[in-house]
């Protein structure tokens, strides 16, 4: 790579494209299945049993498939995920690492340790962030996650947006009966900060496979509580998987994420590495490529190459969430990375 980030002269890009013509561009990569909160609907309390250290990829390991994604496939974005990024040790290092690829760095956190460490991500190249908030309440958020630790989290808001880290984005998984009295609050305070609340329908993807259909809070119902508050217009959408309003006084930006009630699968970009090196090309997929074996081997990059290539030509359709067919995958969304 040059300096600023952009392929040799000579590198030949070619666009990574499964068996439907969607073109892939957004790499999403899980640096640990760690994480510093226990929520009801993703972990157990006890007893998850961790990778050891030395089956989880190498930040040069790392670097190393995000490069090829980059220069290889024309890839335009990388997003950090876990369980819980910010536990990885020196995880600006590999901030840096990537950001000197010249796409944009995202990270998804839990915000608990942002309140200091915030500037240093923005320092290292990271461009931006989610934070996941599913309640306002003290007591609730002890319940849900396990901790009582929403006050760091809000702090952690406020310095991801001093930092620099915007737009800053929260992320709210609504359930039935658990957090959907608070989506007119948890809006609210999204317009009041300035940030955009995205609420996510609650996908099958927990470790005790407790989920149900019922549960689910429809992107539309949630939509429409807001608007009855807060007028909206809707935005026109690309392929991102956030459906997003507009606040009509001009207060901002909402968005919903309705994997469950309005899949939007025909125009998923997104493949997912997991912190052991499973290369999976949907969030919901039962198979994996293990790149990890090719990583400590002697292949070179052009085996990596054809092994990306070959796990993304296999893509299904969709998740078909919903389905009589449809089987949770054995990995929860802590093991895969969001």
């Amino acid at each position: 790579m040059t300096a600023a980030g952009r392929p040799y002269a000579g590198t030949v890009v070619t666009p990574l494209v499964d068996g439907f013509g969607r073109v892939h561009r957004d790499l999403r990569i899980s640096v640990t299945d760690r994480c510093n909160l226990r929520c009801t609907y993703c972990m157990p309390e006890e007893g998850m049993q961790w990778l050891p250290r030395d089956q989880v990829l190498t930040f040069e390991e790392l670097e190393r498939v995000a490069r090829l994604a980059v220069e290889r496939f024309g890839f335009e974005s990388i997003r950090l995920t876990g369980g819980e990024p910010t536990v990885r040790a020196h995880l600006p290092v590999l901030v840096a690492k990537l950001a000197a690829l010249g796409v944009e760095v995202s990270m998804t956190t839990n915000g608990l340790t942002l309140a200091s460490q915030a500037q240093a991500y923005a320092d290292a190249g990271l461009s931006r962030v989610n934070i996941s908030l599913d309640t306002l309440r003290p007591d609730r958020f002890l319940e849900l996650t396990r901790r009582d630790r929403l006050a760091d989290v809000l702090a952690g808001v406020d310095a991801a947006v001093a930092a620099g880290l915007g737009p800053v984005k929260l992320n709210v998984v609504c359930m039935r009966g658990v957090n959907d009295d608070e989506i007119v609050d948890l809006a609210t305070f999204g317009r009041d900060r300035g940030v955009e609340v995205r609420f996510i329908e609650w996908m099958p993807l927990d470790e005790d496979h407790s989920w149900s259909p019922g549960a689910v809070v429809a992107g539309e119902e949630i939509i429409a509580a807001i608007a009855a508050v807060h007028p909206l217009h809707p935005l026109a959408r690309g392929s991102e998987p956030a459906a997003v309003w507009a606040y009509d006084d001009g207060l901002g930006t909402v968005g919903a994420i309705s994997s469950v009630t309005e899949p939007f699968c025909g125009s998923c970009d997104r493949v997912r590495l997991t912190a052991e090196g499973a290369l999976r090309s949907c969030l919901f997929s039962h198979d994996e490529t293990d790149l990890r074996a090719l990583l400590r081997s002697p292949a070179s990059d052009d085996d990596l190459t054809s092994a990306i290539a070959a796990c993304v030509a296999g893509k299904r359709a969709g998740h078909q969430i919903g389905a009589v067919t449809f089987v949770q995958p054995p990995r929860s969304m802590s093991r895969i990375g969001g």
